[in-house]
């Protein structure tokens, strides 16, 4: 018989619904986490898309960042999209025009608190604003069946990697998949189109630790 494993969605903000739909779809038990000890009795972690500020701050808030931190530390698998992206980040880059004023038009980085895990620096927004929003297939290795449809709604993208981290899908021209041992981020949203393949490789990266 097939393992299934329990996976979270965090769900202090975000599109927690669809994450938790798309991994029934892949055959996990998925329920959602917002204090420590829900956080312990998962084998996996999704980090939604979302406001990734404001989802940090919660995490401070509800308690959550320290074992975060702790869990994906200690291999606990762990999927990030968009937001999620970010706060996988080892390093943010401040896309703010004050804080490039500040830095003499550099590209400083940001104060703000991650979850770390994926050696990797994102610019957050990076695609643009709002109204900027799009839809595109990408190429994810690992993933069999073709390219994904994703869906990149003020997405991030890694500037770049370091020798931990493992580019899986580059679109126009920019990393927006990175993958390191137990971590997969993705900049774009699979779990809005009903293509579920990306959420049954971090399904089958959980069964395998699990």
């Amino acid at each position: 018989m097939t393992h299934t494993p329990v996976i979270g969605v965090l769900a202090l903000q975000g599109d927690v619904r669809e994450h938790l739909i798309a991994l029934a779809t892949a055959d996990a038990l998925a329920r959602p986490v917002r204090r420590p000890e829900e956080l312990a009795e998962v084998d996996g972690l999704v980090i939604p898309g979302g406001e990734s500020t404001t989802m940090s701050k919660l995490a401070v808030l509800f308690g959550m960042l320290e074992p975060l931190r702790e869990r994906v530390a200690a291999g606990m698998p762990v999927y990030g999209t968009c937001a999620g992206m970010i706060l996988l980040a080892d390093k943010i880059l401040d896309p703010s025009p004050a804080s490039q004023l500040r830095s003499g038009g550099g590209h400083p980085f940001s104060g703000q608190e991650t979850v770390g895990g994926i050696d990797m620096i994102v610019r957050r927004n990076a695609f643009g604003r709002q109204n900027e929003s799009f839809e595109a297939a990408v190429e994810v290795a690992g993933v069999p069946g073709g390219p994904v449809d994703g869906v990149f709604i003020r997405a991030p993208w890694a500037e770049s990697v370091g020798a931990r981290a493992e580019v899986v899908a580059v679109h126009g021209g920019h990393i927006v998949a990175v993958r390191q041992g137990n971590a997969l981020a993705t900049s774009f949203h699979p779990e809005l189109t009903g293509d579920h393949r990306v959420h049954a490789l971090f399904t089958d990266m959980v069964r395998s630790v699990s």
